[in-house]
C-alpha cells in the first residue's frame, strides 16, 4: 500500500503541472485584470506602471514561468485587488469552507446510507417509491433555488434562522451561533448529494441482496439486521466509496454558489470576487487548491477500497 501511495503521488505531480498550464492559459484569454482599473481618475501612465510591476507586459508563457517560480518558492503571489498574499487569503477562507463541506458530507451520508438500505430492503413498497421520489426531487432542485426557498421560509416568514454570514455581527459568536448560520447551507448541499447517493446505494444493495452467500447467511438464521448491515453493506461499499469520492470535488465546486447566496466567508465567496475582478493570482491559487483536493479525494478513495475489501491488492 505504501509503495502504491508513493507511486500515485509521483504520477499526480506532472498531472498537477499540466492542470496549472491549462488553467493559466485559459485564464489569460479572459482579459487583462488592469482593464478593471481603467477610468477617469486613473491615467494610462499609472496603468502602464502597474502592468510592468505585475509582469503583464511580458508574453503569457513568461508570466506562467514567473508564477511557477514563485510557487516553487512557496509563494502563491499577491492579490491584484487587495494586495494581500494569496496564501494568507486562502488560509483565512479555507477553514469555513472545510467546515461547511465536511458537515454537509457527513449529513448527506447520514441521510443516504440508511435511506438507500431501507429502499433496497423494501423494494417496490410504498416506502421504496417514496425514498426514490424524494431522491430524484433532491437531485433535480438547483442549489440556488433551494437556497432562496429556505431563506424565504426560515428567515423572512418564520425569522428563526439567519440568512447570511457565519456569525451574528456585533455579538460574541459561539458554537451555537455558527451552527444556526450553517443549517441552511448544509441542508442545500446535503440534499443535493444525498439525492444522488441514495440511488447508488439502493442499486448496490439490491445487487448484493441477490447474491448466494447472502441467502446462505439468511438460512443460517444469523438475523436480518446482521445479514444486511454486516454482510450486505460491507460488500456494497465499493461503489458507494466511489460515489462519495466523486462527491468531494463536486462539493468543493458546488459550495461556491451556496457560499455566494448565503454570504458564507469561505473560498467560494473569495473565488467569485476574484473572478469578477480578474484577480489572476487568487484564481490560480484556488485552482491549485481545487486540483489538490480532487487528487487527494481520488487517492483516499483508492485507499478506502482496500479498507472495505481486504481482498483488493495493489
Amino acid at each position: 500500500m505504501f509503495k502504491y501511495i508513493i507511486k500515485r503521488i509521483l504520477i499526480a505531480l506532472p498531472v498537477l503541472l499540466g492542470i496549472t498550464v491549462i488553467d493559466f492559459f485559459l485564464m489569460s484569454l479572459a482579459g487583462n485584470p488592469l482593464e478593471m482599473l481603467q477610468g477617469a481618475r486613473i491615467s494610462q501612465e499609472a496603468i502602464e506602471v502597474k502592468r510592468v510591476a505585475l509582469g503583464l507586459d511580458k508574453p503569457v508563457y513568461i508570466q506562467y514561468f514567473m508564477w511557477l517560480r514563485q510557487l516553487f518558492e512557496g509563494n502563491l503571489g499577491v492579490s491584484v485587488k487587495t494586495y494581500q498574499p494569496v496564501a494568507g487569503m486562502i488560509k483565512t477562507y479555507i477553514g469555513p469552507t472545510l467546515l461547511l463541506m465536511g458537515t454537509s458530507l457527513i449529513a448527506s451520508m447520514l441521510i443516504a446510507i440508511p435511506a438507500g438500505i431501507y429502499s433496497a430492503v423494501r423494494q417496490y413498497s410504498l416506502g421504496d417509491y417514496t425514498v426514490v421520489t424524494l431522491s430524484f426531487l433532491g437531485t433535480s432542485i438547483p442549489g440556488f433555488f433551494l437556497s432562496l426557498i429556505l431563506i424565504y421560509i426560515f428567515t423572512i416568514k418564520l425569522g428563526v434562522l439567519p440568512s447570511s454570514g457565519m456569525k451574528t455581527l456585533g455579538t460574541e459568536s459561539g458554537a451555537l451561533d455558527v451552527i444556526k448560520h450553517m443549517i441552511m447551507p448544509v441542508i442545500v448541499l446535503a440534499v443535493s448529494m444525498a439525492g444522488n447517493n441514495i440511488r447508488y446505494i439502493r442499486s448496490s444493495m439490491l445487487e448484493i441482496l441477490n447474491k448466494d452467500y447472502l441467502r446462505t447467511a439468511k438460512a443460517k438464521g444469523i438475523g436480518k439486521f446482521k445479514v444486511i448491515n454486516k454482510h450486505g453493506l460491507r460488500n456494497a461499499l465499493l461503489p458507494v466509496i466511489t460515489v462519495f469520492g466523486m462527491q468531494i470535488p463536486i462539493l468543493f465546486g458546488g459550495a461556491i454558489i451556496v457560499e455566494q447566496v448565503f454570504s458564507w466567508p469561505g473560498l467560494g465567496l473569495m473565488t467569485m470576487s476574484a473572478i469578477i475582478n480578474r484577480d489572476y493570482p487568487v484564481i490560480m491559487g484556488v485552482c491549485l487548491i481545487t486540483a489538490l483536493v480532487v487528487m487527494a479525494a481520488n487517492l483516499l478513495t483508492d485507499i478506502l477500497y482496500a479498507v472495505a475489501d481486504p481482498t483488493i491488492q495493489y
